[in-house]
């Protein structure tokens, strides 16, 4: 059942971080819930061939249930820790999965990398872009790194443009960066956001609201 924002204590709090729930527009990104397990399960075993050509987890093999609950206990821990920070996108309502994002420590203590994920029959409205965008924010304004990085496939054109339209600056490829479920090594493209180039961006500018654990908000 969701909670609605309008019971959460408005007062920003002085200790930021982590957003564990962040509402956009159009979207309530959050920390996944053992309770997700099954509606995560549906969600990615629908898209596994739509997935397949980009993201290295969507193999041929339908994993049972205990997976992506293991998958969602192993990531709340991460983030319960302030290690790394994987989210669920969904609808306003919290009534269907509409994807998956995250901030990932994958690039050094100064920086975070986002991924992201959308369901094939959400593709095309504009919700990778709009979880990049809030994810950028909480990035640079709660987290306080000096950059952030998207990584994708080169063949990848959709993702790409998602940063690009973000003002994000292609850094250059990768070659034989990542595995791709066949076993072979793809090159990937680096996009990066500095500190000083995400004042003049329009991520700075994107309305959310973020929560912490305690459902206080932290920016507004």
């Amino acid at each position: 059942m969701a909670t609605s924002s309008s019971h959460r204590e408005r007062a920003p709090v002085s200790a930021p971080g982590p957003a564990y729930r962040i509402e956009t527009a159009r979207l309530c990104i959050r920390c996944w819930d053992p309770l997700d397990a099954v509606p995560l399960k549906q969600a990615i075993d629908a898209n596994l061939e739509y997935l397949r050509p980009w993201i290295p987890w969507a193999t041929d093999k339908v994993e049972p249930v205990e997976t992506r609950l293991a998958f969602i206990r192993s990531s709340r821990a991460r983030f319960d820790l302030d290690e790394e920070f994987v989210y669920g996108i969904f609808d306003p309502g919290e009534t269907e999965i509409i994807g998956g994002t995250g901030l990932h420590a994958r690039q050094g203590k100064h920086g975070l990398e986002i991924g992201y994920w959308i369901q094939e029959k959400h593709a095309g409205q504009g919700y990778a872009a709009e979880a990049a965008s809030a994810l950028t924010k909480i990035a640079f304004e709660l987290h306080q790194v000096k950059r952030v990085h998207i990584c994708c496939a080169v063949a990848n054109a959709r993702s790409a443009r998602i940063p690009e339209r973000l003002g994000f600056q292609k850094e250059g490829v990768l070659r034989k960066w990542v595995a791709n479920p066949s076993g072979h090594l793809d090159d990937m493209m680096l996009w990066t956001m500095i500190d000083d180039e995400y004042a003049r961006s329009t991520s700075r500018g994107t309305p959310l609201r973020a929560f912490d654990a305690m459902g206080r908000t932290i920016l507004n």
